[in-house]
């Protein structure tokens, strides 16, 4: 298991990214469609936390960790106080069959990336960041414990259909 440092100034700092993306989508036309970059970005980023042992994995330990020193030192510099450290957790464990399914996603979101123009990717990168930082958090962690079942089901099943199963 990769070791998470986690930070009150860089949940806030990622709330602050999921706020800047929600409100132009909440002051516009609502059009779900406008949600699928910052949302893939958001999935991918979560899905990494359940990545223990791999690239995704540390990847996403790392940009939590750099949110969080960053933010830590921002709010010290600016506000004049310490960092308040926050409990790490994660949202549970993938299958190999899992596994496969966070591959899926990630060439999904890989591919979604270069299809789009400058302000999506953007929005994609962003998702990112909040879904890394905030799937580590104990309490979104937990009520989003459903996530790594689910993957880990789907993989399951695409198992089965591949072994010529029915489903």
């Amino acid at each position: 298991m990769n070791a998470t440092t986690l930070s009150l100034a860089g949940v806030a700092t990622a709330l602050g990214i999921m706020w800047a993306n929600a409100r132009p989508w909440w002051k516009g036309n609502r059009d779900p469609k406008a949600l699928l970059p910052y949302g893939a970005g958001w999935l991918l980023g979560a899905l990494a936390t359940l990545c223990a042992g791999g690239a995704l994995g540390w990847g996403a330990a790392g940009i939590t960790g750099l949110l969080s020193r960053g933010s830590n030192t921002a709010v010290g510099s600016i506000i004049g106080t310490g960092p308040a450290a926050l409990a790490a957790r994660r949202m549970g464990a993938l299958t190999p069959e899992g596994g496969i399914v966070v591959a899926l996603a990630l060439l999904c979101v890989v591919l979604l990336y270069r299809a789009s123009g400058k302000l999506d990717r953007r929005r994609i990168l962003g998702g990112i960041l909040t879904g890394a930082v905030l799937g580590f958090v104990p309490g979104i962690a937990t009520a989003m414990d459903w996530l790594p079942d689910v993957v880990n089901q789907a993989g399951a099943w695409g198992r089965d259909l591949a072994n010529g199963q029915t489903a």
